[in-house]
């Protein structure tokens, strides 16, 4: 349930980075993937992300989980298949949380009190540890990616609750390898002047600057989704958001209303309660305001991303309401 943003709270330019991190994130996706596809034994090997846990390090990995979340994957030879998603999670989430792998043919004793700790009844099995304390994901199968991607932001949800918010010591094997290879290229001049516009806060500027850059090639997705998250903010600007939420809490008919909140709730990370907001609209309305709610939420989709797993829920729902 969305909570309301607190009186004072505001709203600034430190959204554009927020938004922009969302962007990050999904190139990070997809570079992990790419990788993954190429040699998935590397993730693991490479990543320092993921730990192979014995009996005897079991204790100091589990005292590391009062600064950082941990993961722990147990498994065997035979049981394993679809593993590898738990590594090139743990290296897309870059140190949000450490997976520690305890094979159970190695380490009997360990794998015997971890089942009977948390009452398991077949490998694998995968829990979180927070402060010491178990939390069980699941077991008897591994879930793809996208089905254990929300459980893992769950994990970082309670353990940010419980002041657990440190990151893993060191860089993602495809960050090292951006460092020890040749400078990327410069930002073609439009895209570097946008994000400078932005940066300064001059959000008319930047989104000009994105104009002139899909006017030049309308397939230019980098320009569109920057252009998406400069047009929240822009839409945001001097929005009380105390009194928004009001207002649309006293006129749930009232589209316009709806818009702007579902806007405030992407900015705050209620990233779920925007869409269904205006997945709701498209259900209950037709004409101008159904169409206004559709193109909206497809912008929002733009801010996202396409990789994002809410993203594919949220169009798969939105296809359902419109046909």
């Amino acid at each position: 349930m969305t909570q309301p943003t607190p009186p004072g709270a505001g709203l600034n330019l430190r959204g554009a980075v927020d938004l922009g991190a969302l962007a990050a994130r999904n190139s990070r996706r997809e570079e992990v993937a790419r990788r993954a596809a190429a040699d998935p034994a590397a993730v693991q090997q490479a990543s320092p992300f993921v730990v192979d846990v014995t009996e005897d390090s079991f204790t100091e990995v589990v005292q590391s989980s009062v600064s950082f979340p941990v993961v722990l994957n147990l498994w065997a030879e035979g049981y394993d298949t679809g593993s590898e998603v738990l590594a090139q999670l743990a290296d897309e989430f870059a140190g949000r949380f450490l997976l520690g792998r305890i094979d159970a043919q190695a380490e009997p004793a360990l794998a015997q009190s971890l089942v009977q700790s948390l009452q398991a009844r077949a490998i694998p099995l995968v829990a979180a540890i927070v402060k010491g304390q178990p939390l069980p994901l699941f077991t008897g199968s591994y879930p793809t990616a996208e089905e254990a991607r929300p459980l893992l932001e769950e994990v970082l949800r309670v353990a940010e609750a419980n002041g657990v918010t440190g990151r893993v010591p060191g860089e993602a094997p495809a960050a090292a390898a951006e460092g020890a290879a040749e400078a990327e290229p410069p930002l073609p001049p439009l895209h570097a002047q946008a994000q400078a516009a932005a940066e300064a806060g001059d959000l008319d500027a930047a989104a000009a600057a994105w104009q002139k850059a899909l006017a030049s090639d309308p397939r230019d997705t980098a320009a569109a989704e920057g252009l998406a998250r400069v047009g929240v903010l822009r839409r945001l600007r001097g929005v009380d958001a105390p009194a928004a939420r009001a207002a649309a809490a006293d006129a749930p008919d009232d589209v316009a209303a709806q818009l702007v909140v579902a806007d405030l709730d992407l900015v705050g990370g209620h990233v779920e309660d925007a869409f269904e907001r205006l997945l709701r609209i498209v259900r209950a309305t037709a004409g101008e305001d159904r169409d206004a709610a559709r193109t909206h939420l497809l912008e929002l989709f733009s801010v996202v991303g396409s990789a994002d797993p809410r993203v594919a829920r949220a169009r798969t729902a939105l296809s359902r309401a419109l046909f």
